[in-house]
């Protein structure tokens, strides 16, 4: 009998001043919100993003994509798929990406409905808060759909 090992992810909800992380295993598709790392002048954290990668040793990475709501692309659908390039070519593990439209939103309501007041968009740390919980509403939708793939 083999028995299933779990695989390590790290999902990332890509942003031009943040990155929100979340970290998860697909054996029972749990997901824990991780810090955010800062984007400066256009470069992302990634002393901090190695410090994860290095800590969480992930087997995959998954990338959330936005899209406008009618599905077309826009200057951050590229953005976000040059990060996930960079972070297959820095770390060489399989990136994955996912459409990630509204998961910011999810996050708010995610958070607002764990008894937490809503954060107040201008605070630096409920805005950390929002994308590292995006992060991991982008994994979790990524297991859903892995799921019903299977």
């Amino acid at each position: 009998m083999t028995l299933l090992r779990p695989r390590t992810f790290l999902g990332f909800d890509f942003g031009m001043k943040r990155i929100g992380i979340a970290t998860g295993q697909d054996l029972t598709a749990t997901t824990t919100a991780l810090d955010a790392v800062r984007v400066t002048d256009a470069v992302p954290d990634w002393a901090g993003i190695t410090r994860l990668v290095n800590s969480w040793k992930p087997d995959a990475l998954v990338v959330g994509v936005p899209f406008n709501l009618d599905g077309t692309e826009h200057g951050m659908t590229h953005a976000a798929r040059d990060f996930g390039a960079q972070l297959q070519q820095r770390y060489q593990v399989p990136v994955h990406m996912i459409d990630e439209r509204l998961s910011s939103r999810a996050a708010q309501q995610v958070l607002a409905s764990n008894g937490k007041k809503r954060p107040k968009p201008h605070t630096q740390a409920s805005k950390q808060q929002i994308d590292s919980v995006a992060a991991q509403i982008i994994l979790e939708t990524w297991f859903s759909e892995q799921r019903i793939k299977q």
